[in-house]
């Protein structure tokens, strides 16, 4: 009895130890399926999270592709709109424009319909380029756009229509018109307002136009009404020039023969002073022969009295003789008559000639003579004889302005001005008014001064040098303040390459 009480006792204890570990198992196991229904819910929340972030790369990935292609859609249409923008700048006038603006560029902007119109020069539209349209019907079009008040509107401004930011009522009317379902249609603007339009479009089939393609158009529009400018520039200028080059031909054609005329009159001029100072020569001859003889006593006894005319006689006749010689010296010089006999010559020995010959008036007068010879300057290439004529009347008209004990500077430059040398005679004389220098180079004129009313002259010094000095391809100019003195400057060549250069001027730029 007692065992099997024991033995109940046990099963019974099985029992109740089989039950609480069912009841730790059910337990455990829901708080397992619990967690595992959280984990599974943290799962799900995570694929639907990689699925929105799948979703929204597909979305980029679709968005960029896009971006993409209108990327290089608007970057080839720029490279083709360059090509043409190039063409046309390169054209004169605004016909030539549009025949350089070629139809395949259209096709490379995928337009199957193209109408480009401006104004001609009576103000009236007319088709320049025309693809996809029967001719009647690009003519029936031009004539209708002039009835369709909101296009007379539209070059107010810059902006353009298209099919994606016109009204419904306008796209309406310009798909009826142009027959198309996608278009873009913009002005062509210049200085003088719209002369025109570009009309670009598709068919129902053909991909919507986008805003890269409107801005593309107006881009070309735009580039089409500055190309009609710079040839209308271009046009005026050239009419401009061509007037210009009629005026300045007839203009030089006048100075040419106005040159011929001044030719002839020199020539006639130099005729006639020699043929004058010829004649004069033969009487002016016998006159100082029967003076002289006359003053010698060869005739018999002559009164004072008519010695003193005799001699002033003799006196004034030397002074004509004088105004002969230079005068036929500036005819001959003038008409290359006289031969110049060009060497190289010692400046000093030139300047110690003429010096020497004008000593007595220069010490009477107290006047000190400078002369200024670099070391760099020793010869130039001329004719003697003539050069030093020009020093003597330079000084002779220094000595005569300058007063007692003044000074006179005669310098040669140490520089060149293109292998001529430079010289120059100055002096401390009374000077010479601003309104008689462009005049001091002029045939018998004189300064209007005191000292020219007292002392007689011809008025042909300073001409006879100029004219000696252009001989040898120079140049003569002075500089005066009145009170302060004068300077005369002039170049004469160094060297006979530098003559024969200035002969030959070209070959100082070969």
């Amino acid at each position: 009895m007692s065992t099997t009480i024991l033995t109940f006792g046990l099963i019974v204890f099985a029992l109740l130890c089989a039950l609480l570990y069912l009841v730790y198992v059910l337990i455990t196991k829901e708080d397992i399926i619990k967690e595992m229904a959280e984990t599974n819910q943290g799962l799900l929340r995570s694929f639907n999270d990689l699925d929105e972030q799948a979703k929204l790369i597909i979305r980029t990935d679709l968005e960029l592709n896009k971006i993409r292609e209108e990327m290089d859609k608007r970057l080839h249409g720029l490279n083709a709109l360059q090509r043409t923008a190039r063409q046309m700048n390169q054209a004169l006038n605004e016909t030539e424009i549009f025949q350089r603006i070629s139809p395949t560029l259209f096709e490379d902007w995928a337009f199957g319909h193209v109408l480009i119109a401006s104004k001609n020069e009576h103000d009236i539209l007319k088709i320049r380029l025309n693809v996809g349209y029967a001719q009647p019907k690009a003519e029936a079009i031009l004539k209708e756009i002039d009835t369709l008040e909101f296009l007379q509107k539209l070059p107010q401004g810059t902006a353009i229509l298209s099919s994606i930011n016109s009204s419904v009522k306008n796209k309406e009317k310009l798909i009826q018109l142009f027959e198309t379902e996608h278009f873009i249609f913009s002005p062509i603007i210049t200085q003088n307002g719209n002369i025109g339009f570009v009309f670009v479009g598709n068919n129902t089939a053909a991909p919507a136009v986008t805003e890269a393609d409107e801005e593309l158009i107006a881009i070309f529009a735009g580039q089409i009404g500055q190309s009609i400018e710079n040839a209308k520039l271009f046009e005026k200028v050239f009419r401009s020039s061509q007037q210009l080059e009629l005026k300045v031909a007839d203009r030089t054609k006048q100075l040419a023969l106005a040159l011929q005329k001044v030719n002839e009159i020199s020539k006639k001029k130099s005729d006639f002073i020699s043929a004058v100072s010829h004649e004069l020569r033969t009487p002016l001859t016998s006159i100082k022969g029967y003076a002289a003889i006359l003053m010698a006593g060869k005739i018999g006894d002559i009164p004072s009295a008519v010695k003193e005319r005799l001699a002033k006689i003799n006196t004034h006749s030397d002074n004509l003789v004088g105004l002969i010689n230079n005068l036929l010296d500036i005819a001959r010089i003038e008409s290359g008559k006289e031969e110049m006999k060009f060497a190289l010559y010692k400046i000093k020995g030139i300047t110690d000639n003429v010096s020497d010959l004008l000593n007595p008036q220069i010490s009477a007068k107290s006047i000190h003579l400078q002369i200024n010879l670099p070391p760099q300057v020793e010869e130039i290439y001329v004719d003697s004889a003539q050069i030093e004529r020009v020093f003597i009347n330079l000084l002779s008209n220094a000595i005569k302005f300058t007063p007692q004990e003044g000074t006179i500077t005669i310098t040669v430059a140490s520089e060149f001005d293109h292998g001529y040398a430079l010289i120059s005679v100055s002096d401390t004389g009374i000077g010479i008014p601003p309104e008689a220098l462009q005049n001091l180079f002029n045939e018998f004129y004189r300064v209007d001064n005191e000292i020219n009313q007292n002392v007689k002259g011809t008025g042909l010094g300073l001409v006879l040098a100029k004219n000696i000095v252009l001989a040898h391809h120079g140049k003569i100019w002075v500089q005066s303040k009145q009170g302060s003195g004068t300077t005369f400057y002039f170049t004469l060549p160094s060297s006979p390459n530098a003559f024969e250069e200035h002969l030959n001027p070209e070959k100082n730029y070969a």
